[in-house]
Order: C-alpha cells, then sequence, then structure tokens
C-alpha cells in the first residue's frame, strides 16, 4: 500500500500511509485510538475507498470496490466484534454468502472439515454457534474467511477477548497458518503479544507510518514509545482505600436460564459477596461462566431467580433499571456497540443515553439539551475523545474514543457503585492509562468498583481482591500484591478452587 489517504469530514484518518507486507509472515500494525489502523484495513478489505494512493497485491496494481473483490484476490478479515448468527450452525455460517462454492451439504461439511484439521482449528460443523465460548466463535470466523479462499488474513484485535491459555491456542493456530505460507495481518494494542508472535510490526501514529520495528530487537517500551510518545502504563494500585462501609452486598444470588432446546441451566448458583466503599472487587472467569448474567442481574436486566442485592443499605434486588441507575449504578458494558452506544446517534445524545432524568440532562422533569451539550463538550475535552465535535455520530469514532465517551458519561454521576465490564478492551496503552486514572481516583473518592475483565494484569494491578467465577459459582479468592497471571489462569479453567496462594515454582495451590 502506498501513499495511502482517507479524509472524512473534519477528519483526516489516512494520510500518506506506506506499508509492505511480505507474504508468509505474521506482521503486526499497532498505534493509538484514532491513528487509522482499522480504516487503513478496511481500505485494504475493500469496505472504504482510498481518496489518494494505489494498492498492489502479488505484484499488480488493484482497486477494490467492495469485500467480495478483496475476498476475490485473496484477502479476508476477521472483525474485532464477531458477525456470526448466535441461533445457526457453524456449517451454517460459515457457508453463509458462500453456497455457490461447496454448497450446504456434504461437500461443504468436508472442506470444514479438512480446513479445520489442516490448521489446528478443533471446529465442530454442528454446533449451534450461541453454545461457544468467545475463543471457538473466533476460530469460526478465521475458518469462514480461509473457506472462502483467503490467503492474506486481517485480524482486529484477536486477542482482546481472549485469556491467556486462549492466546496461547491463538497464537499456535497463526504459526500453523504462516507455516502453510499464509500471511495474517495482526491489529493489536497488547505489545507484549505483538513482539511474541509477529515478523514484522509498522507503528502508525496520528493516522500516518511513524516507523517499523524488528520484534526480535525491540522492546515493549520502546513500541509504547512509538506508539504514543510515553511510556508503557501499569495497572498497578498498591495504596489501600477500602473502607469498612459496604455499599453493594449480594447474598445467595441465583438464577436459570432456558437454552433453545428446552434444557434448564443454572448460571448464578448461591453468589455472595460484599463490596465496600473505595474498593475495587475484581472477578476472573473464562467468558460464557456466569458473568454477564451477574451483570445483567446487578444492572436490573434479568430478574434472578432468588437472593438479595443491597446497595447503600437499600433492597434493589427486583427494582428496574432505571430505579438502580437513579441510585447511583454506573455502567461500562462488555459489548460497547450493543449495549453502551447508539452508533448512529450524535454524541450529546449518546451522553443523554441511560441517564435522560438525571442532571444535567434533565431539569424539572424536562431534557435540557443544552446543558446536555455543553456536558458532552466537557467530557471529550476531560477524557481526550478524539472527535472533530459532538455533532458526529458515535459511529464515527475508533473503538478507543467510543470507550473513553461511554466511562466519561458514566463517571459524570459521580456513582456509588461502578460496574465496568472489560473497561479497557480493544484500546490503546494511551487510552487505557487514562481509563485506569479515573477507576483509580474515583476509587480514591470512595467509588466501589465491580471489575471484570479478559486482561489479567488489568484484573491483578486494579483490584483490591480478587475472586474467581466458575460455572456460575465463585470458586476461589486471591490476593492481589501476590497472584500471578498464569496462577489466575489455570485457576479460571476450574484447575483450582479455595483461597490461591502464590506458589514460586508458579503453581496455583
Amino acid at each position: 500500500m502506498r501513499g495511502i489517504t482517507k479524509r472524512f469530514p473534519g477528519v483526516v484518518a489516512n494520510h500518506d500511509i506506506d506499508i509492505t507486507i511480505r507474504q508468509g509472515t505474521v506482521h503486526a500494525l499497532v498505534g493509538e485510538n484514532g491513528a487509522g489502523k482499522s480504516t487503513l484495513m478496511k481500505i485494504l478489505y475493500g469496505m472504504q475507498k482510498p481518496d489518494e494512493g494505489t494498492i498492489t497485491v502479488d505484484g499488480e496494481q488493484v482497486t477494490f470496490s467492495s469485500p467480495a473483490d478483496a475476498i476475490a484476490r485473496g484477502i479476508g478479515m476477521v472483525h474485532q466484534h464477531f458477525m456470526l448468527a448466535d441461533n445457526l450452525t457453524v456449517l451454517e455460517n460459515v457457508v453463509l454468502g458462500g453456497e455457490k462454492l461447496y454448497g450446504i451439504g456434504a461437500k461443504a461439511r468436508k472442506k470444514i472439515q479438512e480446513i479445520s484439521d489442516a490448521y489446528g482449528l478443533g471446529v465442530r460443523p454442528d454446533v449451534l454457534v450461541e453454545q461457544l465460548g468467545v475463543a471457538d466463535r473466533q476460530r469460526v470466523e478465521i475458518l469462514k474467511v480461509l473457506y472462502r479462499g483467503a490467503r492474506t488474513l486481517i485480524l482486529d484485535e484477536p486477542t482482546a477477548v481472549l485469556v491467556p491459555q486462549e492466546v496461547d491456542a491463538l497464537f499456535a493456530n497463526l504459526r500453523e497458518l504462516k507455516a502453510e505460507g499464509l500471511t495474517v495481518i495482526f491489529i493489536s494494542h497488547k505489545l507484549g503479544e505483538v513482539l511474541s508472535v509477529a515478523d514484522e510490526i509498522t507503528v502508525i501514529r496520528r493516522g500516518t507510518t511513524v516507523g517499523t520495528a524488528d520484534p526480535k530487537s525491540t522492546t515493549t517500551k520502546q513500541l509504547a514509545e512509538l506508539m504514543v510518545g510515553s511510556e508503557l502504563p501499569s495497572p498497578e494500585t498498591r495504596e489501600s482505600t477500602v473502607t469498612d462501609v459496604p455499599m453493594l452486598k449480594v447474598d445467595d444470588l441465583r438464577l436459570t436460564v432456558t437454552d433453545p432446546d428446552g434444557v434448564v441451566r443454572e448460571v448464578l448458583a448461591g453468589i455472595g459477596f460484599t463490596i465496600h466503599k473505595g474498593e475495587v472487587m475484581g472477578i476472573a472467569g473464562v467468558e460464557g461462566n456466569g458473568q454477564t448474567e451477574l451483570i445483567e442481574a446487578l444492572i436490573g436486566l434479568r430478574d434472578p431467580d432468588g437472593g438479595v442485592v443491597t446497595l447503600d443499605g437499600a433492597d434493589i434486588s427486583h427494582a428496574p433499571t432505571r430505579k438502580r441507575r437513579e441510585g447511583g449504578i454506573g455502567y461500562i458494558p462488555e459489548d460497547r456497540h450493543r449495549h453502551g452506544l447508539l452508533l448512529e446517534s450524535t454524541l450529546w445524545e449518546n451522553r443523554i443515553l441511560g441517564h435522560v432524568t438525571e442532571s444535567p440532562n434533565s431539569k424539572k422533569g424536562l431534557l435540557d439539551l443544552k446543558a446536555a451539550r455543553q456536558d458532552t463538550e466537557r467530557i471529550v475535552r476531560e477524557y481526550d475523545v478524539r472527535t472533530p465535535g459532538i455533532e458526529v455520530t458515535a459511529a464515527s469514532l475508533s473503538g478507543g474514543n467510543q470507550q473513553k465517551l461511554i466511562v466519561g458519561r458514566e463517571m459524570s454521576h459521580a456513582p456509588k457503585l461502578l460496574i465496568a465490564a472489560h473497561p479497557t478492551r480493544g484500546v490503546d496503552v494511551g487510552a487505557q492509562a487514562q481509563i485506569w486514572d479515573q477507576i483509580r481516583e474515583a476509587r480514591r473518592e470512595g467509588l466501589a468498583v465491580l471489575l471484570i475483565s479478559a486482561d489479567l494484569d488489568e484484573l491483578i494491578g486494579l483490584s483490591d481482591t480478587l475472586r474467581v467465577m466458575y460455572r456460575g459459582r465463585l470458586v476461589a479468592d486471591a490476593d492481589p500484591a501476590t497472584i500471578t497471571p498464569e496462577e489466575l489462569g489455570s485457576a479460571m479453567t476450574g484447575a483450582a478452587s479455595g483461597h490461591l496462594e502464590h506458589d514460586e515454582n508458579g503453581e496455583s495451590r
């Protein structure tokens, strides 16, 4: 790609970008949020057209008008937010839109199995996607791209939702792809992972390429400085601000759900814990072990079968979501696109979302649009949301800037309790540091925080107390000051329970 420039109203996303990807390599693309990585890859995948510049594939200059053009030239993309239909099987999802390739029956099944076996993907064609964990869904997305004949794969933040063991498995898959001569473009903010898996690294800052790096001779510190001009941040929080005043008490919380096939499943099995003012309680767990249902029960999106939830002394077990929000619960959802934003609405309209009845959005029972706009301007300034203005849609922001807008909105109402689900997922090191600082500052002022994250370093660094969730139960606890990510990851798979103590041999006991 040479001289790639892409302009949007009020912003230049890419400016004169040059990047060369060698066949049969893993090429990492890193840069802060809003740097232009996703735009550049959308251009390569045919989702957007460059205003200037050229793309050359296998020595031939090409023009892509749609993803179909890119796929025809062997380029496929696995998006950060998976694009699978939950109510279809793996086979049905893979062949969807590509029925002309191998049909929808035995021939397609055989091809899927061949690809799965060739690259160690371990995909089961007849399983419903809704029954798969996040790592298995990702492998289905990769297989879907390979099924269409891709020889170059673009992976957008592929490890953002994975625990360490799943990351290792993904990297093993990438090495299999590389060994077969395929090319992988790997977009990531996790610099340690980039250095471990990439053959070459390109750094983008403020819409243009600022350099390349050799993973063999580059440190995470050097890479961070290239990306954002500063050192790699740390989530470390060791000064205690925990008080003896309970803010959230959960006692014997139980919830069952009925699967599409009629099977009743217990997803919360007698959950109990207390979070005090000034305390961050982290919950570690592989996705699909009840964390989402726990959050939904606490925020009021699910009515539990039993148990008591108390916020600052008030029973909110069956209170509607609006009352819980007005009572002091802030909420950073795990999926910002589905639950955190109205993507086609403006930034100031998203500022109001979830807080319609609260100041400054409401005055004497009526919406105060002027005040909402003014407060959105403040959030944009204080939380460094990179945007040409508050009248643009949320969809026009990069993922990290969308997240900063959500964090700013939720912290602006002085919540008593913040439920933070993956608060820094998919954001760069600079935005990550800002969000961590905001959580630390709120904690010092007495905020209680329930933190759920797939980033174990984040969990260990920010938490005052740590619990492990497995199959709907809190099965273990750990001291964040001594536990390692590897020990915590082991407990998340059910290999350890009770109080986890650090072992010098690196094992949980």
